[in-house]
This record gives structure tokens, sequence and C-alpha cells, in this order.
């Protein structure tokens, strides 16, 4: 090792001579010379990050006490950065001189001077640093001021431009370019454990685009991965999850390292055991396993989370889901059955995307997008023919335009409801499905609707003619409740006629089940004349 280090030294003192006259001179004879070492250039720069690694920082500047300037100089030098994994290895050695803890000022001043020296390396996706530098000299700040701020507000740009490419699907003339995307997963590949990174690194394993190929750099997969296992960096469940998805090698690898972790263990702790499996986090690949046949974007844009996104544009994921789903469901092959039953679970089931089919489609004053109206037939029955979903369609479209007029009006009554869910008198009988469905509108309708307060009790009870609808109804006020308290959904008085309803019906379930059917139905079991003028939904 001590060897090693004198003949480093040695090319050290020759590399440091190049950097100089490379930096100071331009002309085509010096960028010839520079393009001639390059590879030997980095065979060295890669053998000062081994010795880098094995040293602390304080011993770093002790045995190199100019590593400054030669790491400033190759920052400078855009042939050094652009040739082969240069600039990946020139970060990995600015990594090692990083202080995590500071102890005092000239350690934080370094780390700063660092960030400065990061921040133009990324810089090649954004803008020219340097200007900015001169730009903010002028005002009379100085570097250790700005660069902090400057490369926080870099990678939160970057990140806002990966999510807005998402949200913006083919509309190429606002997309992120793919090969840009890869460039700058290779370019975090030596920044993963660096805290400002964490949001740039869990934009980049959501991101989906619409490649047929995968763009991110599989170095970066790998880098993530392990900084992952190793503790070093702790990213949302969402981030870890698409990771996994995206990078098999990684999940093979994070499942061989907790089958190592439990072998080690001791086997009569089963609380140490249960902690391991349920802080690995591969119990959400459970998804994957029981529904082999699942799209992995379809997956992966239902374990997106609603309250990661604004409630304003939700309507676009919902939106993106239904195409997935109606491509998998309506191309006809061999497993198609199958790949429906097992699309829609997962739709069902996961994500709470579903329940908010109903919500978006009252809530829009546009004309209903067909996309949702898919989804939400989709989601009564996933064995529908194309045929009878469209049927199903046409019927709610009709009744999702009645109860739109009436969502603004301040004074309703339960006639009104009756007229806007009613059929045609020469028209078939809705279908059970297509009763269910308008059955949820009006529920949505009556909370959220300034008008459908007062009346909520009145409809509810003329439409709870049975158990089953009574069991229905509540099961639907539940799941809102549950579904708002979980996306942090701000609605105190639809929340309160929710949980009030939910109140009466439950004990009205609980207490006399029988006697609730009976009053409702009559004693004969046949419906009570009064009643046949109040029946909603038939």
């Amino acid at each position: 090792m001590a060897q090693d280090l004198v003949d480093l030294s040695s090319e050290y003192q020759f590399w440091m001579r190049k950097l100089s006259m490379w930096d100071q001179a331009s002309t085509l004879e010096t960028q010839q010379d520079t393009c001639v070492h390059l590879p030997q250039f980095q065979a060295f720069l890669s053998q000062m990050y081994e010795a880098l690694k094995e040293m602390d920082s304080n011993a770093v500047i002790e045995r190199f006490p100019t590593i400054g300037q030669l790491l400033a100089k190759i920052c400078w030098n855009p042939f050094i950065l652009a040739y082969d994994e240069s600039q990946k290895i020139l970060i990995w050695c600015l990594c090692c001189l990083i202080k995590k803890e500071p102890l005092n000022s000239g350690e934080s001043k370094l780390n700063s001077w660092i960030r400065s020296l990061l921040s133009h390396i990324l810089s090649a996706f954004r803008f020219d640093v340097k200007e900015v530098g001169l730009f903010c000299q002028g005002l009379g700040y100085a570097p250790a001021d700005y660069y902090p701020g400057l490369l926080k507000n870099m990678v939160s740009s970057l990140v806002s431009e990966l999510r807005e490419n998402h949200l913006n699907g083919f509309n190429t003339q606002r997309r992120m370019a793919p090969e840009r995307v890869t460039s700058l997963s290779r370019v975090c590949v030596a920044l993963v454990t660096l805290p400002d990174f964490e949001p740039l690194v869990e934009a980049l394993l959501t991101y989906h685009g619409h490649e047929p190929q995968e763009v991110l750099w599989p170095g970066f997969f790998e880098a993530v991965n392990e900084a992952i296992l190793l503790k070093k960096i702790s990213l949302p469940t969402l981030a870890v999850v698409c990771l996994w998805l995206r990078h098999l090698p990684s999940l093979e690898k994070a499942t061989l390292h907790l089958f190592e972790k439990l072998i080690s263990s001791e086997r009569n702790c089963l609380q140490r055991i249960e902690c391991f499996i349920k802080d690995s986090l591969l119990l959400k690949f459970a998804l994957k396993t029981y529904f082999p046949y699942a799209s992995t974007s379809l997956v992966m844009a239902l374990l997106q989370n609603p309250k990661d996104i604004p409630q304003g544009l939700w309507h676009q994921p919902l939106k993106r889901i239904s195409e997935m789903l109606r491509e998998t469901v309506e191309g006809q092959t061999a497993r198609s059955h199958r790949v429906a039953f097992e699309s829609w679970f997962l739709f069902i089931h996961f994500g709470g995307w579903a329940d908010i089919v109903a919500e978006q489609l009252l809530m829009s004053e546009a004309e209903p997008p067909e996309a949702l109206l898919w989804l939400l037939a989709f989601s009564s029955n996933p064995h529908d023919g194309s045929q009878q979903r469209a049927q199903t369609m046409v019927e709610v479209k009709v009744v999702l335009g009645r109860l739109v007029k009436l969502f603004r009006t301040p004074t309703l009554s339960g006639q009104d409801l009756q007229a806007a869910a009613s059929e045609s008198r020469e028209a078939d009988p809705r279908p059970l499905v297509c009763q269910q469905l308008i059955r949820l509108l009006l529920l949505s309708f009556l909370l959220w609707a300034p008008g459908g307060h007062s009346i909520a009790r009145e409809v509810i009870t003329f439409m709870a003619q049975t158990e089953e609808i009574t069991h229905e109804i509540i099961g639907f006020l539940d799941q809102t409740l549950y579904r708002w308290d979980q996306l942090c959904i701000e609605a105190p008085r639809p929340r309160k006629v929710a949980r009030d309803l939910l109140t009466e019906l439950l004990a009205q379930v609980e207490h006399s089940p029988v006697d609730h059917v009976a009053a409702v139905q009559g004693r004969s079991g046949s419906p009570r004349p009064q009643d046949e003028c109040h029946e909603f939904v038939q």
C-alpha cells in the first residue's frame, strides 16, 4: 500500500502539470494532446479513487495538499468529463472528501466547495454554473452562500421536470428526451448516498415514460440497491418497489440479502425475524407473485399514492390507468380473461384509485371523459363484453349529465334525484350492474353537492330497500371515510354527513336487521305503495 501511494504521488505530479498545461492553452494542439492522454488519465483517476476511499479527508489533504486544485481543474475540462467513465470516477473522488458531519467552519467550507463542483458537473443538464457564479459574485455573494442553494434548486428543478414529463404523457414538446434521462441517471450513480440528491434519486426511480425499453442506466439501479441494503439511503416504499420491478438483478440481490440476515439471526427470536422481513419491503412483491400476468406499468401506476399528486391532476393518472386496462382487456389473447380479472383485481384492491373515479366524474363540469366512464363500467364487472360495457357507459353518462346539472343547485328535493336517476319507460330494465353504478353516483352526489346534505337521509332511506343494498351503502360510506383519512382530504361537512349516516345505518342493522328490512319492504314482503314513487334505481 505504501509503495502504491509513492507511485501514485509520482503520477499525481505528472498529471497536475498536464492539467495546468491543458487549462492554460486552448489551441488545437493542446486539445489533441488531451484526447490522446484521456485513457491513461482515466486509469490514474481510478487509482486515485481507490486510494482516497481508504483514507479520511484529513489524511487525503495531508498526503495530497493540492488535491482540490487537481479535482477543480478536472471539473472544468470538458474533454475529460465527456470521456467514458471519467465523470463518474471524478464524482466518486469528490464524494470521498465530503464531511458528513463537519466539525468546524473549515470543514463546512470544504463541503460547500465540493457542492459547487458537483453543481458544475450537473450543469451540463441545466445551465452554465460559471456564468451563475460570476453573476452572484457581482451581487456580493460568496460561493459558500449560493452554491448549496443552487444545488438544491437544481435538484428540485430536475425533479419537477421528471414529474412533469410523466404527467405530460405523449406531449413530446414538453417531454425530457430519453437519452437525457439515461445520462442523468448515469451521473447520479456516484451521488445516490448524498442527502441533497435523494429527491432526484426517488424521481428517477418512479419515472416511467412511454419508451419501449428501460431508459435508466443499469449501474444506477445497482448503486441505489446497494445503498438501500447497506442503509446508506432511505427512500419511500414506492421508489424501492419501482427499483425492483424495473431491475430484477436488484430484486434478486435484495432477496439473497434477506436470506443471509435470516440465516445468521437467532432462530428463536421471532420478533427480530419479523422485523427483518418487514424492513426488507419484499412483501410488496406478493402482488407480482400472485398476479404474474399483470402489466408492470399498471402495477407501478397503481402503487403511486394519489396523496402524492395534486388533487386537480388526478384525472391524468386515472386516464393513463384506464388506457392500460382497456388495452389489456380488449386485446383478445388466449389468456385475456385471466389477465382481465387480474388487472381488475389489482385496480379494485390496490392503490386507492378505484374509489376516486365517480367523484372525478361528478366534479368535472366538462364533458365526461370516455376513459373515466370506461373505467367506472369496468370496475363494476370485468367480465362484461365490449358491447355490454358500452351500453352501461351510455346509461351512466345520461344520469351523470343530469346530476352534474343539479350539482350547483342550492335547494334540492328527493324528487329531483328520482328524476335524475329515472330511466325511459320504453327502455328495457337496467341490468343490476348499471343500477349499482347509478347508486354509487347518487351517494357521491349526496356527499359532495351543496344541496345534497339536507336530503341525504331521506334519499338513502328510500334507496335502502333491501338488506343487501343497505350493506352496500354502509360499505360505501365506510370506505369513503377511510379513503379521505388516508388522502388527508379536507371535507368537514361531507365527512360529518357520511359519519352520521354510517352511524345510523349500522345501528339499524345491528339492533333489528329483520325489522329494518320488513319496515322497508312491508310485512307481506311486497313493496309498500308509498315506496313505489321513490324507487330511485330500478
